[in-house]
């Protein structure tokens, strides 16, 4: 029972937002409610029924205060705001992989530029991007100016061209078209500006349109230098389009969130798409410090994302994963932001959802990449191996580092993979595969493959010998005439000083057997249970808890998930070679044929099911042969 929890009556049940306040005063946690005494009962359950996470947060504060608001809307605007003065150490944080470059046009000065900048506060200034790289900024320009001549050159050129009457530098070898090259007046430039924004807001084909028709009315007059010109422009503009693809229809202004997410972190990508092409793509970090499902996720990028935004920048559809649970007032708060509807949906299927598809392709990448740099970094890798030792109380930092998996199909095929991690880095010269003939479970797998590989660390001369044997046969290959490779294989000899295995404590039980029955008890031992990232040690009744920005835990994580891939991939390898030594039985059943049989059904349990009528569509096998292979798959 947490001795500050309020009594249930104390409670209101109108919509607000709480504050969750630790014994200094400082806000840990904010968050909004639509009925506060049902939101914050939740946080009040027995504690073991809480998610970890929550149950550090609820255990750390002493004291939990809440504001009554006349509205859903206005809780969702006092969350945001708080969130952004306090910025609550249970809250998710936001981290911006980099500072993306924008192209500006700066619409309050008398004679507006165009510039590339990271500064997204220039009074008056209207903004396209971001760009993920600075040189594609400029590319646009170069083209742009090429159609729109608007001004490039600086303030300060500006200011003594007009006072002197003499064109900026920039504006004698053609790379400025505003006022100070002295070829329009400011009323002139002015409306070039306006087509130049109204463009890029929109691609506006118009414009395309019209240069088109003056082209050929050029060249229908025999006014072939102006049709060159107009032609020129033309280029320039289909190749601005070209850089910036049509994915939706040309209407089509909307925002998309592509989210990948794990139990620690997750990254955002948010496609700004105007006119139904990619104007803009931004990626964004989340580490995640309690639980929150992907509906509050969503909630809380949009609220980031649109919390200071412009009318303009905000658009009239968001297109996101799963929706929110107070969908309508985010909705609300949208429409009155910008002054015009606004929805928010999931995309369901056609173009939009093929986009949603890249875009949460390309979140993944990006959680894999933030996982992996945090794992590269030598501060990084540094500090995880210190916060490890500590963590586990080792005598020392464990360098070398071998995690284990065992996955299997259905209970067959079982196979498990042992990772290496020295400093904090992959060996991948070190992984093994290990295949596991008979056994009753996952425990049982585990110990059988630990002690097949702990029994290497009393023969060191197996290396030694394995060396030799490849150096006799090289010699007896080269006197024969062939070429021959000696490959030395890693010494499987060498100790780690940390072995992790995936799983809880049944796993963590049948690894310390382990290395008890082995006499190896000196390597240090724990398990990482994936529901909720908790560290079990042998024989320990609680689990280790780190902290969620821990690097520790992003490294104990990265090793766990690296095992899992390496024992799927060898699962998957190991289950073609059965695949092919069976369909290798099959009379006219070539090497060729097998491939694409393999790449089409992906499983003999699947090909098995298949009918003959199925297996005769495939390229380059007939009835015959069909019939051939249903016949030998049924008959065994």
């Amino acid at each position: 029972m947490l001795p500050y929890r309020p009594k249930q009556g104390e409670i209101p049940t109108s919509p607000g937002v709480y504050r969750f306040r630790d014994a200094e005063g400082r806000i840990l946690y904010v968050g909004k409610a639509k009925n506060l005494r049902a939101r914050l009962s939740n946080y009040f359950a027995p504690l073991h029924t809480l998610h970890e996470r929550t149950r550090r947060m609820v255990t750390t504060a002493s004291s939990v205060e809440w504001t009554v608001v006349g509205s859903d809307v206005e809780a969702l605007q006092l969350e945001y705001m708080w969130i952004q003065e306090f910025s609550p150490t249970f809250n998710v944080r936001y981290k911006d992989d980099k500072s993306y470059p924008y192209m500006a046009i700066t619409l309050a000065d008398e004679a507006p530029r165009v510039i590339v900048t990271r500064n997204r506060r220039i009074k008056g200034a209207k903004y396209f991007g971001p760009y993920p790289k600075v040189w594609a900024v400029h590319d646009v320009i170069d083209l742009m100016i090429k159609v729109f001549p608007i001004r490039t050159c600086s303030d300060a050129s500006y200011k003594k061209a007009m006072a002197t009457g003499r064109p900026c530098f920039p504006g004698q070898i053609g790379r400025c078209g505003g006022p100070c090259s002295m070829k329009v007046t400011i009323e002139e430039h002015r409306a070039i500006v306006d087509d130049f924004v109204a463009f890029m807001a929109g691609g506006d084909q118009r414009f395309a349109r019209a240069l088109t028709a003056r082209m050929r009315e050029a060249a229908a007059a025999m006014d072939y230098e102006a049709a060159a010109g107009y032609r020129d422009k033309l280029q320039a503009i289909e190749a601005v389009l070209g850089k910036s693809a049509l994915v939706l229809s040309d209407d089509t202004d909307a925002d998309l969130f592509g989210i990948a997410e794990d139990e620690l972190a997750a990254a955002v990508q948010h496609f700004v798409v105007r006119g139904g092409r990619v104007r803009g793509v931004r990626a964004t970090t989340i580490e995640k410090e309690i639980d929150i499902s992907g509906a509050e996720l969503v909630d809380q990028v949009i609220q980031r994302t649109y919390g200071d935004a412009a009318a303009a920048d905000i658009p009239k559809q968001v297109l996101v994963p799963a929706l929110p649970d107070d969908v309508a007032e985010l909705e609300q708060w949208l429409r009155d932001k910008r002054g015009k509807n606004v929805t928010i949906q999931v995309a369901q299927r056609g173009g939009k959802a093929d986009l949603m598809r890249t875009a949460t392709l390309n979140a993944q990448q990006a959680l894999m990449l933030h996982k992996t740099r945090r794992t590269s970094d030598y501060v990084a890798r540094t500090q995880a191996l210190t916060d490890l030792q500590e963590a586990l109380g080792l005598a020392t930092a464990p360098l070398r580092i071998e995690c284990f998996d065992v996955s299997h199909l259905a209970g067959t095929n079982v196979v498990a993979s042992m990772v290496v991690f020295e400093d904090g880095l992959p060996r991948k010269d070190q992984y093994r595969s290990f295949s596991v003939a008979e056994t009753t479970d996952d425990t049982d797998s585990l110990y059988q493959v630990l002690t097949r590989r702990l029994a290497h660390l009393d023969r060191p001369e197996d290396a030694d010998v394995e060396i030799a044997a490849a150096a006799i046969d090289a010699e007896q290959a080269s006197a024969d005439g062939e070429v021959a490779t000696v490959r030395k294989r890693p010494r499987f000899a060498y100790p780690p000083q940390l072995l992790i295995v995936d799983g809880g404590q049944p796993q963590v039980a049948a690894a310390a057997r382990a290395l008890e029955e082995s006499g190896h008890t000196e390597i240090a031992l724990c398990g990482i249970a994936k529901r909720l990232e908790e560290i079990w040690l042998p024989g320990e009744e609680y689990p280790v808890i780190l902290p969620r920005t821990s690097e520790a835990l992003y490294l104990v994580q990265r090793l766990r998930d690296e095992a899992h891939r390496f024992a799927i991939t060898h699962q998957r390898k190991r289950r073609r070679r059965d695949i092919s030594s069976v369909l290798e039985e099959v009379p006219g059943l070539g090497a060729a044929r097998i491939r694409a049989l393999l790449r089409h059904f992906g499983s003999v349990t699947a090909l098995r099911g298949a009918t003959v009528e199925q297996i005769a569509e495939l390229p380059g096998i007939g009835p015959k042969l069909a019939t051939a292979v249903h016949e030998h798959l049924t008959s065994r």
